[in-house]
């Protein structure tokens, strides 16, 4: 073997050996320079021959993010009524502002025009009913706007001249309890005299409807008695 490659091999082991005991002496200088010498690999490769994009761009190629849902957009106008949707909604209630309206005229009616058909609004088409001896039933309907258009009766020809009497201011007619007898009297509950006034009719028919309903028998008009009361005929007693 020739003297020169007998030299360069010696000097190829020679460096081997003391790259050797380097190692030994630094393992994880080594490791680390290793980690390094790999991650600047994949950033040139990656910048060279990957990319498909203008740099910077991922090292690795990933899936596509989704498009976000472009976020509702209010509605221009605020939400209306259900009413306003509903032809058959308006209708009813052009036709409970006439009667209030009417009841109003003749003076049965001191409330809102609403349109709509509460406690206030029935007592006063019932207070009307009455006064013209109307024997169809109290609802809001073409034919009673139809009757209280067409009559003369005023409220205040019907109602009794009391004075200055404090007997009587107690013993008035309440349309609380006028409307409770109405009701327990259109429903079965005993003949009732719709006279606005407590009596022993009035607390007999209410026993006989809190024992029908098993409920605590006290012949009061308690707020128990009326929500039960109202709920069952379905109209509006306060």
């Amino acid at each position: 073997m020739p003297k020169q490659s007998r030299r360069d091999e010696a000097e190829t082991t020679s460096r081997a050996g003391a790259l050797a005991a380097a190692i030994g002496r630094h393992p994880r200088e080594f490791v680390g320079i290793l980690m390094a010498s790999a991650a600047t690999t994949v950033i040139f490769v990656n910048a060279l021959f990957l990319q498909k994009g203008p740099h910077p761009a991922p090292i690795f190629a990933s899936r596509p993010l989704l498009k976000q849902a472009a976020p509702a957009q209010p509605h221009a106008q605020a939400a209306q009524p259900a009413a306003a949707n509903d032809p058959a909604a308006q209708k009813r209630m052009q036709l409970v502002s006439d009667i209030q309206r009417e009841l109003s005229r003749r003076g049965f009616y001191d409330g809102a025009v609403d349109g709509l058909w509460g406690a206030r609004t029935d007592g006063a088409a019932r207070d009307f009913a009455d006064a013209v001896h109307l024997r169809s039933k109290v609802e809001p309907t073409e034919g009673l706007l139809h009757a209280i258009a067409g009559s003369n009766v005023h409220a205040a020809a019907q109602a009794p001249v009391r004075g200055n009497d404090p007997i009587a201011e107690l013993i008035a007619p309440s349309k609380r309890v006028l409307a409770i007898q109405r009701a327990l009297a259109d429903f079965g509950y005993g003949q009732v005299a719709p006279t606005g006034v407590y009596d022993p009719a009035t607390r007999a028919a209410i026993e006989k409807f809190e024992r029908e309903r098993k409920l605590p028998v006290t012949g009061q008009i308690s707020d128990r008695f009326v929500r039960e009361l109202s709920g069952m005929t379905g109209r509006p007693l306060e």
